[in-house]
Protein backbone atom coordinates (compact mmCIF):
# COMPACT_ATOMS: atom_id res chain seq x y z
CA UNK A 1 0.00 0.00 0.00
CA UNK A 2 1.49 3.69 -1.17
CA UNK A 3 2.01 6.18 1.73
CA UNK A 4 -0.68 8.19 0.77
CA UNK A 5 -3.03 5.64 1.44
CA UNK A 6 -1.02 4.29 4.25
CA UNK A 7 -1.52 7.43 6.03
CA UNK A 8 -5.42 7.76 5.30
CA UNK A 9 -6.14 4.47 6.36
CA UNK A 10 -4.05 5.12 10.21
CA UNK A 11 -4.40 8.83 11.15
CA UNK A 12 -7.76 10.61 9.52
CA UNK A 13 -9.62 12.08 12.60
CA UNK A 14 -11.57 14.69 10.55
CA UNK A 15 -13.73 14.38 8.05
CA UNK A 16 -13.84 16.00 4.33
CA UNK A 17 -16.76 18.21 3.63
CA UNK A 18 -18.05 17.55 -0.21
CA UNK A 19 -17.72 20.86 -2.35
CA UNK A 20 -21.23 19.41 -3.61
CA UNK A 21 -23.85 16.66 -4.43
CA UNK A 22 -22.47 16.08 -7.88
CA UNK A 23 -19.60 16.98 -10.05
CA UNK A 24 -18.81 20.73 -9.44
CA UNK A 25 -17.83 21.61 -12.11
CA UNK A 26 -20.27 19.48 -14.42
CA UNK A 27 -23.10 21.03 -12.27
CA UNK A 28 -22.21 24.53 -13.65
CA UNK A 29 -21.82 23.57 -17.06
CA UNK A 30 -24.67 20.99 -17.20
CA UNK A 31 -22.69 18.05 -18.24
CA UNK A 32 -23.62 15.09 -17.74
CA UNK A 33 -21.50 12.50 -15.16
CA UNK A 34 -21.08 8.77 -14.61
CA UNK A 35 -19.61 8.02 -11.22
CA UNK A 36 -18.84 10.19 -8.59
CA UNK A 37 -15.30 10.53 -6.72
CA UNK A 38 -14.29 12.92 -3.56
CA UNK A 39 -10.98 14.34 -3.07
CA UNK A 40 -9.47 13.25 0.72
CA UNK A 41 -7.69 16.40 0.88
CA UNK A 42 -10.01 18.99 0.00
CA UNK A 43 -13.49 17.83 -0.49
CA UNK A 44 -13.76 18.32 -4.20
CA UNK A 45 -16.49 16.34 -6.03
CA UNK A 46 -15.71 15.16 -9.45
CA UNK A 47 -16.98 12.89 -12.15
CA UNK A 48 -15.08 9.79 -12.63
CA UNK A 49 -13.03 8.43 -16.13
CA UNK A 50 -15.88 7.29 -17.29
CA UNK A 51 -17.20 10.31 -17.34
CA UNK A 52 -17.10 12.62 -21.02
CA UNK A 53 -15.07 15.27 -18.77
CA UNK A 54 -12.80 13.46 -16.15
CA UNK A 55 -13.08 16.29 -13.48
CA UNK A 56 -11.84 14.44 -10.23
CA UNK A 57 -8.23 13.32 -12.35
CA UNK A 58 -8.37 16.92 -13.59
CA UNK A 59 -8.39 17.87 -9.94
CA UNK A 60 -5.67 15.99 -9.20
CA UNK A 61 -3.59 17.01 -12.03
CA UNK A 62 -4.02 20.69 -10.98
CA UNK A 63 -3.55 20.48 -7.26
CA UNK A 64 -1.65 17.33 -7.00
CA UNK A 65 -4.01 15.97 -3.97
CA UNK A 66 -3.21 12.57 -4.48
CA UNK A 67 -6.43 10.41 -3.00
CA UNK A 68 -9.94 10.18 -4.01
CA UNK A 69 -12.58 8.00 -2.43
CA UNK A 70 -15.77 6.91 -4.42
CA UNK A 71 -18.92 9.07 -3.83
CA UNK A 72 -21.24 6.58 -4.42
CA UNK A 73 -23.66 4.72 -2.01
CA UNK A 74 -21.85 1.66 -0.31
CA UNK A 75 -19.22 2.18 -1.60
CA UNK A 76 -15.72 2.47 0.48
CA UNK A 77 -12.82 2.26 -2.08
CA UNK A 78 -10.21 4.50 -2.76
CA UNK A 79 -7.65 5.36 -5.76
CA UNK A 80 -4.15 6.91 -5.23
CA UNK A 81 -3.58 9.21 -8.36
CA UNK A 82 0.47 9.59 -7.38
CA UNK A 83 1.08 5.83 -7.20
CA UNK A 84 -1.79 4.52 -9.20
CA UNK A 85 -2.44 1.95 -5.70
CA UNK A 86 -6.07 1.12 -4.73
CA UNK A 87 -7.51 -0.04 -1.22
CA UNK A 88 -11.14 -2.02 -1.66
CA UNK A 89 -12.13 -0.13 1.86
CA UNK A 90 -10.81 3.04 3.95
CA UNK A 91 -12.40 4.48 6.59
CA UNK A 92 -14.48 7.12 6.50
CA UNK A 93 -16.88 9.61 7.88
CA UNK A 94 -20.66 9.21 6.94
CA UNK A 95 -20.74 12.72 4.86
CA UNK A 96 -18.15 11.35 3.15
CA UNK A 97 -20.64 8.58 1.58
CA UNK A 98 -23.90 9.72 -0.20
CA UNK A 99 -27.12 8.09 1.07
CA UNK A 100 -28.22 8.27 -3.02
CA UNK A 101 -26.46 8.02 -6.50
CA UNK A 102 -26.75 11.60 -7.24
CA UNK A 103 -28.10 11.86 -10.98
CA UNK A 104 -26.29 14.53 -13.70
CA UNK A 105 -28.49 16.87 -14.90
CA UNK A 106 -30.51 15.89 -17.76
CA UNK A 107 -29.99 11.72 -17.19
CA UNK A 108 -33.15 9.77 -16.66
CA UNK A 109 -31.35 7.33 -14.55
Amino acid sequence: MCKHLNELMTGRTDPVTPSSQGCKECLETGDPWVHLRICLTCGHVGCCDSSPNKHASRHFHQTHHPVVKSFEPGESWAWCYADKDMVQAIPSFPEESPGQHYVSPGEPW
